[in-house]
């Protein structure tokens, strides 16, 4: 652009020299609301993902865990809060929790007083030597603050090396009167005796379906959506007690399709309908091996199904099924085979066809335990038939 010339897009240029046809207004308008200069401009909180908007900021928002954080509220009360070990599943509060402790505790401090590291990506034993023991070692200032110790919150401490655990088991001796570590983990047999027996430990168990919906109720409500009843149920059943997951989810979907449906949710997320997951479980149950692989394969492309998805839905089916419970366990066994070779990335097309394989051996076994069923019942009614009366 040449000197002295007005930038177009320039919020503070003078009335006179916007005169521009409706187009280029139109045009002028998008860019301001997207700047968010505009009137009328979305916030930018509202823009960005579910999953940090609708965080819990405080104990009593917590979803679900109500033993738990009671317990940690009743220590912080009294001033008595442990070093913590948060463990469980993704998606169930470990870290929304901590974070609502530490703003109760340093309120306007919360910033200076505690140090947050995901050990995913800072794993190694110079971080635990050189950021966690400068932090620890640093005098506090806790002006206002309910708890006159600093906080180091160490996420995914499980990816941590087994040097690093062992350095931070002599750190946390050592600075125990000044500072508490809150270390928040998927796999607790990950962590190393040593750093177990220090902490509090507390298991978050994946969410109860109830709770998750009563979020997604409120969520829903809060951004005005519409969303199906099947839609909800389809959203929890997928996030099977995530709440991260199906924060996701549910947003992923809103942005996709106008209205929030079951089917959407399954288009969206790309894994099988109930409803074709039946199909196929008929498919490999009654038709032949030809006809069950070339229907599952249709599908398949149709619908951009992955197998191993089709391989996890199939499993709920297998135990509602009756059948023998030799039969069921060989069953599961092929089920598991197949989903750990399509982990090492073998061919899909080869493991349909062991899948096929499993559920044609399985129809075997179920023939011949209803052919003998069947035969016992003639037994015993031509016994009966041939029994003298007197």
């Amino acid at each position: 652009m040449g000197i002295g010339t007005e930038d177009p897009m320039d919020v503070d240029m003078a009335n006179s020299k916007m005169e521009w046809d409706t187009a280029e207004g139109l045009k002028l308008s998008a860019a301001l609301q997207w700047k968010g200069k505009a009137g009328g401009a979305l916030p930018v909180k509202k823009m960005g993902p579910w999953v940090e908007k609708y965080r819990p900021t405080n104990l009593s928002d917590v979803a679900a865990h109500k033993d738990i954080v009671d317990t940690i509220d009743r220590l912080t009360g009294e001033n008595r809060l442990p070093h913590l070990l948060l463990y469980g599943p993704p998606g169930t509060g470990k870290t929304s929790t901590i974070l609502a402790v530490a703003r109760k505790l340093y309120g306007a401090q919360f910033q200076n007083m505690i140090l947050e590291l995901n050990a995913s990506d800072d794993r190694g034993i110079d971080v635990v030597r050189n950021q966690i023991q400068d932090f620890a070692s640093m005098q506090s200032i806790s002006f206002g603050a309910k708890l006159n110790v600093k906080l180091i919150i160490l996420d995914e401490a499980d990816a941590m090396t087994k040097d690093a655990q062992f350095s931070l088991r002599r750190i946390i001796e050592k600075y125990t009167k000044s500072t508490r570590f809150c270390l928040i983990c998927n796999y607790v047999s990950k962590i190393i005796p040593a750093l177990q027996s220090r902490c509090t430990r507390f298991r978050f168990a994946p969410l109860e379906p109830i709770h998750v919906t009563e979020r997604l109720r409120f969520i829903i409500k809060e951004e005005g959506l519409t969303v199906t009843e099947g839609g909800v149920k389809a959203v929890v059943r997928l996030a099977a007690g995530d709440m991260r997951k199906a924060l996701n989810i549910l947003q992923s979907t809103q942005m996709a399709s106008p209205h929030v449906t079951e089917e959407a949710v399954y288009q969206c997320t790309g894994n099988p309908m109930p409803k074709d997951v039946q199909a196929i479980c008929h498919w490999l149950l009654n038709e032949s091996f030809t006809t069950a692989y070339e229907n599952i394969q249709e599908m398949k492309s149709n619908k951009g199904l992955a197998l191993v998805d089709i391989v996890k839905e199939l499993l709920a089916f297998v135990f509602e099924i009756s059948m023998p419970p030799e039969t069921r366990a060989q069953v599961v066994e092929a089920l598991a085979d197949i989903e750990y070779r399509l982990a090492f990335g073998t061919s899909e097309k080869l493991q349909l066809g062991a899948l096929i394989s499993a559920f044609t051996h399985a129809r075997v076994a179920l023939v011949a335990v209803a052919q003998q069923f069947l035969d016992t019942v003639l037994e015993m009614k031509s016994c009966a038939s041939s029994k003298p009366y007197y």
